[in-house]
């Protein structure tokens, strides 16, 4: 199934969330339109992993409604929903010592670990192989995952992500724990996503604006689990809202299409 052209890829409306007892999303709405390549920024609490989890279909809002390819969580079975869905998490844990293409086979599965038993088909290979070469990793795709650098682990994640084409695209502080010349690796690869793939919808979440590529097309601010601005990225990305949203005076600049943010002294 793909959703129709003219409905969001992900919406959410008047959704809350709790957890043990304690609310973390009082009421979030905002909504992504197809081929939108959003950012969400917010101070460490804010919401955005809980945000995240809604949107990658691992979990139920406690009330309102979430939305993803056209479907609402709740009525729809989230394994198969999930198969439509690629994550990029840079905690992601892999025990074996597992070659490149192993982990990114592995994306057809679901599964940190490749599966027992299960053989992948000519066309897996050839797809994950593709991916590799496009993200610069084909010379190495025999290495083992204990002897890659960040940076490479970074992107064998996003070749992982993509091997079964996915509609929506999440990333979850992908540049964490990479140098200065690792960082701009993995967003020079992200910059080329709106072109290799331009049906792909995007929500990045970073705690830095020094981390937005520059194809990113919309911003969502989070303040103790509410957006408190969401649209256009040169609309929401101003010194007043980004202030607003850390509790802090941050004075913000967008040069060579790039952003950057720098606190201001009193």
């Amino acid at each position: 199934m793909t959703t129709a052209p003219d409905a969001p890829v992900l919406s959410f409306e008047d959704v809350t969330f709790q957890r043990s007892g304690k609310l973390i999303l009082p009421g979030v709405t905002f909504a992504i339109g197809r081929g939108e390549h959003w950012v969400m920024l917010g101070a460490n609490g804010a919401g955005k992993s809980t945000i995240l989890g809604l949107a990658g279909g691992n979990a139920h809002p406690t009330s309102g409604t979430v939305g993803i390819l056209g479907d609402q969580v709740g009525r729809v079975e989230l394994r198969a929903l999930r198969e439509r869905i690629g994550h990029v998490d840079p905690r992601h844990l892999v025990r074996s010592p597992l070659t490149i293409e192993e982990v990114v086979l592995t994306g057809f599965t679901g599964t940190a670990e490749r599966m027992m038993r299960w053989v992948p088909e000519p066309a897996q290979v050839d797809r994950a192989r593709e991916l590799m070469d496009m993200l610069g990793l084909g010379a190495k795709r025999e290495s083992t995952w204990p002897t890659l650098s960040q940076g490479e682990r970074g992107r064998a994640l996003i070749a992982r992500a993509l091997v079964t084409d996915p509609e929506l695209l999440l990333l979850d502080e992908p540049t964490t724990g990479l140098d200065v010349a690792a960082r701009e690796q993995l967003m020079e690869t992200l910059e080329v996503l709106p072109i290799t793939h331009p049906g792909l919808t995007s929500l990045l979440v970073t705690h830095h604006l020094e981390e937005i590529p520059t194809t990113v097309t919309h911003a969502l601010l989070l303040r103790d689990g509410v957006p408190s601005a969401h649209g256009p990225i040169r609309d929401v990305l101003t010194t007043e809202a980004v202030s607003a949203a850390f509790d802090h005076p941050i004075a913000v600049r967008h040069e060579d299409g790039r952003w950057s943010a720098r606190s201001i002294r009193r």
